[in-house]
C-alpha cells in the first residue's frame, strides 16, 4: 500500500484547506472520509481540496468527494478541487465529476469560489 497522508491549513475562518497526497483508494477512502465528516461536525462546510499530491484515486476514494458534496451544500457550503493531477482529472472526467465540481489553481481562486457558496 502506498503512503496517504492529509493535513489541513486554514484559509480563512470560514475556510479550510485539505492538501492530500499519495494513493486515495479502497484502503485509504474512509482516512479521507473521516478527515471531511470531522470538520463537518466543526461546523465547517466550505472545504479546498488539494489533490496536486494524488498519485491515484480509486472509484472509492471519488466516491468520498461525492457524498460530501452534497453534505457540504446541505450545510450552505461547498467543497472546491485544486490541481488534480492528470490520472485523477481522468478519473473524475469519466465519472462526469469534473461537471459537478468546481476546480481552482490558486489557493485565492478557491476562496473566492467558496465564499460565493450559498
Amino acid at each position: 500500500m502506498r503512503e496517504f497522508e492529509i493535513n489541513l491549513e486554514p484559509l480563512s475562518p470560514e475556510v479550510t484547506l485539505i492538501h492530500v497526497a499519495g494513493w486515495l483508494d479502497a484502503h485509504t477512502f474512509e482516512y479521507m472520509e473521516q478527515t471531511v465528516n470531522n470538520l463537518f461536525a466543526e461546523g465547517k462546510s466550505r472545504l479546498a481540496i488539494d489533490l496536486s499530491q494524488v498519485e491515484y484515486i480509486s472509484s472509492a476514494g471519488a466516491g468520498v468527494f461525492i457524498g460530501s458534496l452534497a453534505t457540504a451544500h446541505e450545510k450552505g457550503g461547498n467543497i472546491v478541487l485544486m490541481n488534480p493531477t492528470e490520472p485523477v482529472k481522468e478519473v473524475f472526467d469519466m465519472l462526469g465529476l469534473s461537471q459537478v465540481f468546481t476546480f481552482a489553481q490558486t489557493k485565492p481562486a478557491a476562496l473566492t469560489a467558496l465564499k460565493a457558496a450559498k
